[in-house]
């Protein structure tokens, strides 16, 4: 009788053994096997980090040339003392693992389009995209280049060799929390994988991205001549990086339209395209930077600072680090899953960089002689299609394959198995600078052994996708920025829509040579700025693209600050990136109360009025006036275009804010204004503004009721963790600021890394970013820079020299990496 209470309870052990080992349903997703997942020995329990953990050990190693050093501050920074470049990107290989291996894994994993692997198939639509965009065919092409480079390879090499020396260490205990919970350990790094990451970031930044398709659509649906009403080549309230005025070379690079452009390319009798993508870059993508010369300055020496504005995520994408070898002594920030210091200086000169926004992506309608897409019609024959496998593993589902056709213009894109609901069944093929060999990686290395002026040109002339401005100060006192890429020398309008792919008449005519990239060298108004907006104005003599990827409010603001500023400090200089004062509000807030038609005001409505009034201009966390102000405009903004944009059910681009601004202040007679869905009544832009506070003030009272009027509450910006999981993210921050303000942070996107540096003799450097050096969510340090950052508070930088971090009070441990 023994026996069947045995066997009983044997059975049910076996069946909890067997549930708690395999994924259970739950929803649309699965758990993690919660045997595992919950084991004290091995789960999610062991990336619990002690308050007070020590990160002091000796590291016996292969791999390194010599012993080398490694100093860690109260703030988790690393301080990497090395005998030669090689060790110390080792190093900086192994360190980006051991503290975000799982973050620089899943970012490859998604620039390569191999997140169905992990998460299943509701990211196939993704991966996808980024396989038919020519992701991965593009890493491999600047790899190729990469390895011609002996200097980057051997960098590229180092750093691939660190990341696996702390992965093949790895025991399961110690694998990241993510790596746990979704149930898949990490795979040997390779330089592709690098590549692919610095390709994401192409991808990330490319100016005006997919918006050829919408833009298309849109002109078809408008018609040209309305078209160009509403999307001018360029804004009025334009200060460019380059002051109007300054006088520009003769173009090198002779283009010529097509004799039949006007029939066949600015025509809008073409058929639309909903051919959309699943991701879409952040359309704020962008950055200020800025340097002012020792004349503007109280120490006498320039100050250079930068704000790159990217998504707002856990981990942070950034890694801060300092590298000192004989070679170089550098500080910045980093990219988890590539070697070197992006952003930042080194003992004699200091660089940053934003976004330049011009159009390097176009898009090709292609003829084939069938749907077997063997042959395609370019030049007056029928060209042989060459064919790309791309196969997509799927977990837990059979692979999916893309044969994509490759031609004179690259991938096809769009076909008729990908993403094309259209009757005409159109192919768009891709034509991308990120496709061609490269090697940014380049840049960073020689930026980061820069010297002087002549080092920054030389650095610089090797960079070609993303297009960036790159600032510039030196401690011998200049001051540079210069807009650098592979820029297309294109003719007014080109590729701002899908292009005929028959001929080659509408083909790339040649690139931009670099010495005739904008340029600017210790200014006599003493500094230099950029902050996304168009570089040059009209005399320029080639074409930048379309200004809807130019915003113009945080470059106005930055030029006309830095024009009454004197005797600056540092501190003045972290003022100015955390300034929260909105002068598209200046310009629109005089508008909006003039065409306000108070007769038919209400007492709510007019409450509103004498908010707004008294408004100082400045959108901080607890003023109610900037939510009223943005909700109006957006209000008055939609209603005065929705009749025209609600023509066509395809997608549209929709005009950018500042046109209709400009538009109003030349002359608030806007002809549309009058709703064309009522050819009885001429409306005006009183009855526009007047009705857009009727519609928003019930609005109005519902979130002041939910205490969510204050701008800070309203916005709510967060900064999720990449996988979207609340628990890991930090939500409803106390942060002002807003798009097209300097402090340009909005729900989940701002400034990603603030730096601000002196180049005095030590240089004097001040940084933070919202994130902290840990990618674990178990540790004190994955967000403990979160609080500083939205408070616009900084901390003062640590740049020292080996002798001096051994016995500096804010060096907490020291890891000794000793050969093998």
């Amino acid at each position: 009788m023994r026996l069947i209470p045995f066997l009983i309870s044997a059975a049910v052990t076996t069946g909890v053994i067997a549930a708690l080992n395999v994924q259970l349903p739950a929803g649309k997703t699965k758990t993690p096997r919660l045997g595992y997942f919950l084991s004290p020995q091995q789960g999610f329990w062991q990336n619990a980090e002690a308050f007070n953990s020590s990160y002091t050990k000796e590291i016996k190693i292969a791999g390194i040339h010599t012993n080398a050093e490694v100093y860690l501050d109260d703030r988790l920074v690393p301080h990497i003392y090395a005998a030669n470049d090689a060790d110390a990107y080792f190093i900086q290989g192994y360190l980006h693992a051991k503290f975000r291996l799982w973050q620089m894994e899943f970012q490859a994993n998604a620039a390569g389009g191999r997140l169905s692997e992990i998460l299943g198939p509701s990211m196939l639509p993704t991966d996808k995209y980024f396989r038919r965009l020519g992701m991965v065919y593009g890493a491999e092409r600047a790899l190729e280049m990469i390895n011609k480079n002996e200097t980057t390879k051997s960098a590229m090499d180092a750093y691939t060799s660190g990341v696996n020396a702390y992965i093949h260490n790895l025991k399961d205990n110690e694998l990241p929390f993510e790596y746990k919970l979704l149930d898949y350990k990490p795979e040997a790094w390779t330089n592709l994988k690098t590549a692919l990451f610095l390709k994401f970031m192409s991808f990330d930044l490319t100016g005006q991205g997919d918006d050829d398709l919408l833009m298309t659509n849109t002109r078809n649906v408008l018609g040209w001549e309305t078209f160009k009403q509403l999307f001018p080549e360029r804004a009025d309230s334009l200060d460019p990086i380059i002051p109007k005025g300054t006088p520009f070379a003769k173009a090198s690079v002779a283009v010529k339209m097509p004799a039949n452009a006007d029939s066949v390319y600015f025509s809008s009798n073409a058929t639309g395209t909903e051919a959309i993508p699943p991701v879409i870059p952040n359309r704020n993508n962008g950055s200020n930077n800025w340097a002012v010369s020792g004349s503007k300055t109280k120490s006498g020496k320039p100050i250079l600072c930068n704000d790159p504005h990217l998504g707002l995520n856990l981990p942070s994408l950034w890694y801060e680090i300092q590298i000192t070898t004989p070679t170089q002594n550098t500080y910045g920030a980093s990219f988890p899953g590539a070697p070197c210091v992006v952003i930042g200086f080194n003992d004699s000169i200091a660089w940053g960089v934003t976004n330049a926004g011009r159009d390097v992506k176009d898009f090709y309608e292609i003829q084939f002689k069938d749907t077997t897409m063997q042959e395609y019609r370019f030049n007056g024959a029928w060209k042989k299609t060459e064919f790309r496998k791309e196969i997509i593993k799927i977990r837990d589902q059979p692979d999916d394959i893309e044969n994509i056709a490759m031609t004179v213009f690259g991938p096809v894109m769009y076909d008729h198995s990908y993403k094309n609901k259209n009757e005409d069944g159109r192919y768009l093929a891709v034509r991308w600078t990120a496709h061609d060999p490269s090697n940014e990686m380049n840049t960073f290395y020689q930026l980061d052994h820069a010297k002087n002026y002549t080092d920054y040109l030389a650095a610089t002339n090797t960079f070609d996708c993303p297009g960036q401005n790159f600032v510039f100060a030196s401690v011998s006192g200049d001051i540079a920025i210069r807009q650098q890429g592979k820029f297309v020398a294109k003719w007014r309008r080109q590729g701002d829509f899908i292009m005929p792919g028959t001929d080659s008449s509408y083909l790339w005519q040649g690139f931009i040579p670099a010495a005739e990239n904008p340029l600017m060298l210790n200014p006599a108004r003493g500094f230099v700025s950029s902050a996304n907006q168009m570089a040059v104005d009209s005399t320029y003599p080639y074409y930048l693209g379309r200004s809807a990827n130019f915003p113009v409010y945080r470059g106005y603001l930055i030029n006309r600050a830095l024009k009454n500023l004197n005797q600056i400090t540092p501190l003045d200089m972290e003022m100015l990136q955390t300034e929260t004062y909105n002068v598209f509000a200046e310009l629109a807030r005089p508008l909006l109360l003039k065409l306000a038609d108070e007769s038919k005001l209400n007492n709510d409505e007019k409450k509103c009025i004498e908010i707004l009034s008294k408004w100082d201009l400045k959108n901080d966390t607890d003023e109610k006036a900037p939510t009223i102000f943005r909700l109006w405009w957006d209000t008055v903004y939609r209603d005065t275009y929705a009749d025209e944009f609600s023509k066509s059910k395809l997608p549209l681009s929709w005009p950018e804010q500042n046109t209709l601004l400009e538009a109003l202040l030349k002359n608030t007679e806007y002809p549309f204004a009058d709703n064309v869905n009522t050819p009885d009544i001429k409306e005006t832009m009183t009855d526009v503004v007047t009705n857009a506070l009727h519609k928003i003030v019930p609005e109005i009272r519902k979130i002041e009721n939910d205490d969510k009027l204050e701008w800070g509450k309203f916005k709510s910006t967060h900064i999720s963790h990449l996988l979207k999981i609340p628990a890991l993210s930090r939500l409803d921050l106390p942060i002002g600021g807003g798009d097209g303000i300097i402090n340009a942070t909005t729900s989940n996107h701002g400034p990603s890394w603030r730096m601000v540096v002196q180049l005095t003799s030590p240089v004097e450097a001040y940084a933070v970013y919202p994130g902290g050096e840990s990618g674990n969510p178990g540790s004190r340090y994955y967000d403990s820079f979160v609080d500083s950052w939205a408070t616009g508070t900084y901390y003062p930088v640590l740049f020292i020299k080996k002798q001096e971090a051994m016995h500096h009070s804010r060096m907490k441990w020291h890891m000794n990496f000793i050969k093998a």
